[in-house]
C-alpha cells in the first residue's frame, strides 16, 4: 500500500491487489470519513486506490492527521472486512432488441445463447466503482466462459438500462451515451437519480445479482 498527494488537496492512496481489496477501501474510507469529517471534503474509491479530497485551509494539519491515521491503519490491519453488502436484483430481458450483442457473444465464447444468459446470472457481482458515466456500475466477478471484447467501433449512443460485457467486466449503462461495450440485455431500473442522495442507486461495496426476465414480463 502506497500514498501520494496528487495535488494539494486531493491524497491518493493506492491499495495492493488481492480478494480483499474493495472491502480494505471501503473500511478505510468510512473510518477516514467518521473520523475526519471536519477535514474531508469527497471521498472518491475506485478498483484499487481511494482518492480523498481535503479542506485547504490548514493542509499541513491536514495531511499530518491523514497520513498518521493511515500509518497506523496499515501497521496494525484493522479493517472491517466482515461487512454485509447489500444485494441489489436487476431484472433484465437479455438478447432481441434489448441485448442486440448477445448472438455474437455467443458466437465467441462457442455457448448458446441460453447459456450466456445462464452463466452471466449465475453469481454476484461486487460493485468495484462507479464510473464513465454517473451512476455506471464496474462490476467484477464475470465467469471466464463469457469473456467477450470490446467493439471494434463503438456506438454512438447506447440507451440507459442496457446491461454490456467488456473483458472480463459486466456493467449497466446508467445513462444514454456513446458506449464500446457488448450489449446482451436491458433493465427498466435507473440507476442513476440526479434528485436523491446519493444519486447513484449502486454503490462500491454492493452485490448485483441479474435476473433473467422474459420478453413478457417488465424489466
Amino acid at each position: 500500500m502506497k500514498s501520494f498527494w496528487l495535488s494539494e488537496d486531493l491524497w491518493i492512496i493506492r491499495f495492493n491487489q488481492s480478494e480483499t481489496t474493495s472491502a480494505h477501501i471501503r473500511a478505510f474510507e468510512k473510518i477516514i470519513t467518521t473520523r475526519f469529517q471536519d477535514v474531508i471534503r469527497e471521498t472518491i474509491p475506485t478498483t484499487t486506490t481511494l482518492g480523498i479530497y481535503v479542506h485547504t485551509t490548514s493542509p499541513r494539519t491536514i495531511i499530518n492527521k491523514l497520513e498518521h491515521e493511515w500509518e497506523a491503519l496499515a501497521q496494525t490491519a484493522i479493517f472491517d472486512v466482515d461487512h454485509q453488502p447489500r444485494i441489489i436484483d436487476i431484472p433484465v430481458v437479455y438478447g432481441g432488441e434489448e441485448g442486440p450483442d448477445l448472438a455474437f457473444v455467443a458466437e465467441h465464447t462457442g455457448l448458446s445463447e441460453e447459456q450466456v444468459v445462464e452463466k452471466h446470472t449465475s453469481v454476484l457481482y461486487p460493485v468495484e466503482m462507479i464510473g464513465f458515466a454517473p451512476g455506471f456500475p464496474y462490476l467484477a466477478g464475470l465467469p471466464e466462459e463469457i469473456f467477450a471484447p470490446r467493439k471494434e467501433t463503438p456506438r454512438e449512443k447506447i440507451v440507459a438500462g442496457s446491461v454490456g460485457i467488456a473483458g472480463s467486466q459486466t456493467g449497466i449503462y446508467s445513462i444514454s451515451t456513446p458506449g464500446g461495450w457488448q450489449i446482451i440485455g436491458r433493465t427498466t431500473v435507473e440507476l442513476f437519480l440526479s434528485n436523491e442522495d446519493p444519486p447513484s442507486l449502486l454503490q462500491p461495496g454492493d452485490l448485483v445479482r441479474f435476473v433473467a426476465l422474459g420478453r413478457d414480463e417488465n424489466a
